[in-house]
């Protein structure tokens, strides 16, 4: 018996509106499944396409971090904030962006420890600062970013990365949303 994916209603495909059904079938035809969150957030059309719009612009963007980088915020965040969709669903994708089946789980469990560079340690020490305690963010964050050669451009996108999904991550939570089944295996072995 599957668990159902959120504690929300989940309209149809067919019942959803034309925009959103054609961006869901793009996302299928690409990963070869309709990832859970596309499903849930359909619920309401008018803020589905506000996350997803605002998600694009913060994790498809050229800038100073790469796409792994801004995974790995994703994933150190979420697991922060006990938001295990979020954790499986990019650990699936930091998996891939990284090319290395095990720097989500390190990141996700202990940034510190994990096989990443002293750059990307400072990048998430000052993500998680602004998941768990913004209000102390400082001057000497900023300067330890700068020595690590962020800009002040890449510090924003820090910030934007860690906020967003502070917001996706309560609501997941929230609604109960249930992580695919194939998030899981994604990225652990090299595809045949």
């Amino acid at each position: 018996m599957s668990q159902p994916i959120s504690r929300f209603p989940v309209p149809k495909l067919e019942d959803m509106p034309e925009d959103i059904r054609e961006l869901i079938l793009e996302v299928q035809e690409k990963s070869g499944f309709i990832p859970n969150v596309f499903l849930a957030l359909a619920h309401r059309p008018a803020e589905f396409r506000a996350f997803f719009a605002y998600h694009d612009a913060l994790m498809e963007k050229d800038s100073g971090l790469t796409k792994a980088e801004r995974e790995m915020i994703v994933v150190a965040t979420s697991n922060a904030n006990g938001c295990q969709y979020c954790v499986v669903a990019h650990g699936a994708i930091l998996r891939i962006r990284a090319k290395d089946p095990l720097v989500a789980d390190q990141v996700a469990v202990n940034h510190r420890k994990a096989d990443i560079t002293p750059r990307q340690k400072a990048m998430l020490d000052f993500a998680m600062k602004v998941c768990l305690d913004s209000a102390d963010v400082n001057d000497a964050d900023y300067a330890t970013l700068h020595e690590h050669g962020f800009t002040d451009e890449d510090v924003w996108d820090i910030a934007g990365v860690s906020a967003f999904f502070g917001l996706s991550n309560r609501m997941a939570n929230t609604i109960s949303m249930r992580a695919n089944d194939e998030f899981y295996m994604l990225g652990r072995a090299p595809r045949s």
